[in-house]
């Protein structure tokens, strides 16, 4: 392990801890209340439907297993409606969770709401079958007959695809481009599965707070996808009027794409940030980029610097100058708008040293507050370091590098020789307690270091993350 302990002064001053903490504690009442608000939410679907006459539905057996059934899909559609507002890259929903975490949410709703949606169609089908003394083969059959119910077979079909492929052990097995188009069933599983509810049973009746309510959440819902998910990027894009400006070769497989457009700072971008990035040329347009910048915009220019890791990241390296470019974002709480503690530690490894070199170069540090480790597993990885290091000698900070594949055995994300000379998380960071601790690299080394950091008592909010992986 090598170290750069240059301690020049940084001309800004640094945030004052307090804000940092009042700061936090307004994100944490505001992640709060967007809580609350989707629990009350799914509370609300069956309270209206109890209110509506669904207390008075359980009768019999047949009625209440019905009425189950129709509460289980509730339930599940309502969690489906909170998956794609969610996903919608909403910029409040944002600066509160951030990306990644927003993300988590999502797919962490995908099964229970599958599962909902699966007894919804299970219990309406036994129920209604108890109910005309048919068997559940028969009702099926005869459930097939009602306007609109096809139609909701399909949405659960649809919505059943979805989740399995996004399933991890079955997502790795697909191409990006694959996925990403299975995942858009989702949209066309939610518009397919919203004429039975409406009609069905009559029981978002005209005129009633539920047939109110579930309009309202469907518009709220499809209308943030349109609105932030498309409509927004296309204005953006125009513009801002961003092409390519020219490539920068950076390693063997890495490249620096310079960008050129007009008032770039108005996108109100943050160091540690990322784009999704569309190149339109003739292999390149049907392929959007989650891409971090590597240096924070002026009004003129931008850059990102992207490794090829597969067909897609490999063919930006080689587009012409002059390609037009269309961005959504920016995305991610990987900023010093996180920030809670007077201390800042960074680990980075790979291309990973890309969101970092620009929260570094956006962050307003004194000297000797940041201290920074560079990870890589051979000397053709150093991508950046040149320029990392000039921002740390710039900002008084001190940088470490670690140089060297990682030894057999779990926990190790420090390269062999650190470990055999008993380098730990703490001697890098003596002051990790009072650290606000930024980690970006590859997934699997992100999971290790930040279970050490966790080992050591770091808490979870002041740790964050960058994830490379879909």
């Amino acid at each position: 392990m090598t170290v750069n302990s240059n301690q020049h002064a940084w001309a800004l001053a640094p945030t004052a801890p307090t804000t940092r903490r009042e700061r936090f504690r307004r994100r944490l009442r505001a992640a709060d209340l967007l809580a609350a608000a989707a629990v009350t939410s799914n509370a609300a679907a069956v309270a209206l439907y109890l209110g509506y006459g669904g207390a008075g539905d359980f009768g019999t057996i047949g009625a209440a297993v019905t009425s189950f059934g129709i509460v289980a899909g509730l339930i599940g559609t309502n969690l489906i409606l909170i998956m794609l507002i969610l996903a919608a890259r909403i910029p409040a929903i944002d600066r509160v969770f951030g990306h990644d975490r927003a993300m988590a949410t999502h797919r962490a709703l995908g099964k229970p709401a599958l599962y909902l949606i699966l007894a919804h169609v299970v219990l309406l089908t036994i129920g209604y079958g108890i109910t005309a003394g048919l068997n559940p083969i028969a009702e099926t059959v005869s459930i097939f007959e009602i306007p609109d119910m096809p139609l909701a077979f399909i949405g659960t079909g649809l919505m059943l695809a979805v989740v399995i492929t996004s399933l991890v052990a079955v997502r790795r097995r697909f191409r990006y481009e694959f996925w990403h188009v299975v995942h858009l069933l989702s949209y066309a599983a939610v518009l397919t599965a919203l004429p039975h509810q409406l009609s069905v049973g009559g029981m978002l009746a005209t005129g009633t707070l539920q047939r109110i309510y579930w309009i309202a959440l469907y518009v709220v819902a499809l209308g943030a996808i349109l609105t932030f998910r498309f409509v927004e990027p296309i204005v953006k894009s125009f513009q801002h009027q961003i092409r390519v400006s020219r490539i920068e070769a950076v390693a063997p497989g890495v490249a620096s794409i310079h960008l050129t457009g007009k008032n770039l700072r108005e996108l109100g971008s943050s160091g540690g940030q990322f784009f999704v990035w569309r190149f339109w040329t003739g292999k390149t347009w049907w392929h959007s980029h989650p891409i971090s910048l590597s240096a924070v915009p002026t009004d003129t220019a931008a850059r990102i610097t992207v490794r090829a890791l597969g067909d897609g990241s490999t063919r930006l390296g080689r587009i012409r100058p002059g390609a037009r470019v269309w961005i959504e974002g920016p995305y991610g709480l990987f900023t010093d708008a996180a920030r809670t503690s007077p201390k800042l530690a960074i680990i980075a490894a790979g291309i990973g040293v890309t969101p970092v070199r620009a929260l570094l170069e956006d962050s307003r540090l004194a000297p000797g507050e940041t201290t920074i480790l560079l990870r890589g597993s051979t000397d053709t990885e150093t991508y950046l370091w040149d320029e990392m290091q000039q921002l740390a000698a710039d900002r008084g900070a001190r940088l470490y590098t670690s140089i060297g594949h990682r030894p057999r055995g779990a926990g190790n994300w420090l390269s062999a020789s650190d470990v055999s000379r008993r380098v730990t998380l703490k001697s890098v960071f003596p002051d990790l307690a009072s650290s606000d601790l930024y980690i970006c690299g590859p997934q699997a080394w992100t999971d290790v270091v930040v279970a050490d950091a966790k080992s050591k008592g770091v808490p979870s909010h002041q740790i964050h993350t960058e994830r490379f992986d879909w």
